[in-house]
């Protein structure tokens, strides 16, 4: 496959916009697209998200992982929905391009839980990758990007799509930030910076820390869907 050229950190105000008006919601539900490096949390994320908004929406997921089903696994190991709304995709080494160059594979099998469930909403997550990774927007509708403190408070000054171009960035285990030496002011300072203002939230997922303020924006994003 071909890789899209990045010749600057990347804009939010210029990000590329969803499509709300211009794609087809009775083929496949709103999609959130959760992208980050190995072990950031997004995994965590996508079982938080589920337990909260499972009992009062339909949804499903595609998880991404480069070899094995592992994220797949843990998810149904831990009920975060019936087993049969979760499904993985194996993207070989190359995750990225599974949800940007050619998201046929993702597409397909978002397309496939919708027409089995009926769904009102859809969680896809990436495999693991660098700063550079972010998803098409025929694929996600609303972005989110997840890092995490333990990776250095130099993180979001290092930009990036993922860090500049997505609709939510989530620093994850803010927890940590003491035994690893990170500065929070530091990060908030540069993660205002870099996105322009765009929402950046601090989070402890697995503790629950602001996934209120997770789920709002999420919901606030997919009530601007037209309805089919």
């Amino acid at each position: 496959h071909d890789h899209e050229v990045l010749d600057n950190a990347g804009s939010y105000l210029q990000r590329a916009m969803p499509l709300l008006n211009r794609r087809n919601f009775a083929e496949r539900a709103f999609t959130v697209g959760i992208g980050g490096p190995v072990g950031s949390g997004k995994t965590a994320l996508v079982l938080a998200l589920c337990r909260r908004l499972h009992p009062r929406m339909n949804i499903a997921v595609v998880t991404n992982d480069i070899f094995t089903k592992e994220d797949q696994e843990f998810l149904i190991r831990h009920k975060a929905l019936p087993a049969e709304r979760i499904c993985a995709v194996e993207t070989g080494s190359c995750p990225h391009a599974a949800i940007r160059e050619d998201i046929s594979q993702n597409l397909q099998m978002l397309e496939d839980l919708h027409a089995k469930f009926s769904t009102e909403l859809l969680l896809i997550e990436s495999g693991g990758d660098n700063l550079a990774a972010n998803y098409s927007r025929e694929l996600a509708d609303y972005i989110i990007y997840v890092i995490d403190v333990s990776a250095g408070d130099k993180i979001p000054r290092k930009g990036g799509p993922g860090i500049t171009q997505s609709d939510l960035l989530i620093v994850n285990k803010t927890d940590l930030a003491e035994l690893v030496g990170a500065d929070l002011d530091i990060m908030a300072r540069d993660a205002a910076r870099m996105r322009e203002g765009g929402p950046t939230i601090f989070a402890q997922v697995k503790h629950e820390k602001a996934m209120d303020e997770i789920v709002s924006l999420i919901l606030g994003a997919h009530s601007m869907v037209p309805k089919v």
